[in-house]
């Protein structure tokens, strides 16, 4: 129920924040343009707080349903428009400022990707350089020769300085023929190069959470090496030693620390066998994790500390100024831009799985773990959905703002508007292609339930 209530609570304030962005951006250049806004609600339904304001009278509101939002101007085809008025509806004004509202909340949304990355960077960050962390026998990466340990200097013509934007180029590289060359770096030191060969197998491996499994490699993380045994914790007094590699926990494979984070906090209190290394030699230990509260949950608490086993290398720390952390913000929105625009197109062709369609559910989970793992991450989640909100929104699809830009652009070309009858028709298209959008996401969210 917990779990619940965290995830609503923050799916509504996500929605609510870039719906707020969105709709502001539509509002403020709309009033830039000389039109008269009559309401700005964010959420659908009922008014359930409202404030009128401004010599215009607008409403400012908020509604019962928090699944989107809008801004209503003045428009003579909705109504008579009284004389004080006349030139401010929407349709009275010309086409080149009607395009700039239309425009404006997408861009906000591209805007506010930007700032929420700058926040994020403007202090510096603390990140893994790519790097290959365990890999699986027989798999695609060990035929390509990757091995614990190695870094990745590029993939392609990409340098690998990150893992967002190291992740990006994979993919990108693996949707265009099934190949992923790359160019790694040994622990010796030496750089070689090779290629991850996928081949027909491309398409399900861009399957959400599909990926590392799919390739056989997981990304570096500093392995679960216990290198201490704090007093409070049933490890110490189970068998287990400083030194110790953990591999399995009731069965469960543990590669690194978050493996074992993973595998011990819903296990509170019960008897589990632990699997570990020990000189080169393999044994077990029958242990009852211990528990402890967090958060007001009850977790389970092995009690081992972890060393990152000369994992030193695999960090970095990246400072910027404020003008490269600006500069960074924009370069890593532009990057999401192009891939987002990309997926889409290869969603259409076939090469991407339309698996990666997400609805209300899936995005409520998501926003729900990033405010359990704190304030930056529920940051960078705000700025990947602002970005693909922006992106989703300029589509040519006559509900949305990309296919109301179509109808501006077709009156600026015939010199009148469309016909009723067209927009009517292209209006009943817009809403049978987002109800099969909308389809194909909720089919995703339920089947990721049962999976």
């Amino acid at each position: 129920m917990t779990d619940f209530l965290t995830n609503l609570l923050a799916f509504i304030a996500l929605i609510s924040i870039l719906v707020a962005v969105h709709e502001y951006g539509h509002y403020i250049v709309g009033r830039w343009c000389g039109m008269k806004v009559l309401r700005f609600s964010i959420g659908f339904g009922k008014p359930i707080w409202m404030r009128i304001g401004g010599k215009d009278q607008t409403e400012y509101c908020v509604s019962a349903i928090p699944l989107g939002g809008y801004v209503r101007f003045l428009d003579s085809r909705e109504g008579p428009v009284e004389p004080e008025d006349e030139g401010r509806a929407f349709d009275q004004r010309p086409i080149p400022a009607r395009i700039a509202v239309l425009l404006a909340g997408p861009f906000f949304n591209f805007f506010f990707a930007i700032f929420a990355y700058w926040v994020l960077m403007a202090g510096g960050v603390m990140a893994l350089k790519p790097a290959v962390g365990a890999v699986t026998p027989d798999s695609y990466a060990a035929e390509a020769g990757l091995v614990f340990g190695d870094k990745i200097v590029s993939v392609g013509d990409t340098a690998a300085t990150q893992w967002e934007p190291t992740l990006v180029a994979i993919l990108g590289e693996m949707v265009d023929d099934g190949r992923v060359p790359m160019t790694l770096e040994g622990r010796d030191g030496r750089l070689r190069q090779t290629v991850l060969d996928v081949g027909e197998d491309k398409t399900r491996l861009t399957e959400p959470g599909v990926l590392f499994d799919g390739l056989g490699f997981v990304p570096w993380q500093p392995p679960a090496i216990i290198a201490d045994l704090p007093a409070d914790g049933s490890a110490r007094t189970s068998g287990l030693a400083i030194g110790d590699r953990i591999t399995t926990i009731a069965g469960e494979q543990i590669k690194n620390f978050e493996d074992l984070r993973t595998a011990v906090e819903p296990r509170a209190g019960q008897d589990v066998v632990i699997e570990y290394v020990r000189d080169g030699r393999q044994d077990f230990v029958d242990v009852r994790i211990g528990e402890r509260e967090v958060g007001g949950k009850i977790q389970g608490y092995l009690g081992v500390g972890w060393t990152t086993e000369g994992g030193d290398t695999y960090y970095q720390r990246i400072v910027y100024t404020p003008l490269e952390s600006f500069n960074a913000a924009v370069e890593r929105t532009w990057m999401s831009t192009v891939f987002t625009v990309n997926m889409l197109g290869r969603m259409v062709t076939g090469d991407v799985s339309i698996k990666n369609i997400s609805g209300p559910i899936n995005i409520a989970q998501i926003a729900g773990e990033s405010v359990e793992r704190g304030w930056r991450y529920f940051v960078g989640i705000l700025a990947v959905i602002s970005i693909s909100l922006g992106v989703l929104n300029l589509l040519p699809v006559p509900i949305l703002d990309g296919g109301q830009i179509v109808y501006q652009l077709v009156e600026a070309l015939k010199g009148g508007p469309m016909t009723e009858r067209a927009q009517i028709f292209g209006q009943q298209i817009g809403i049978l292609a987002l109800l099969l959008l909308m389809s194909f996401a909720f089919y995703n969210d339920i089947a990721r339930i049962f999976e």
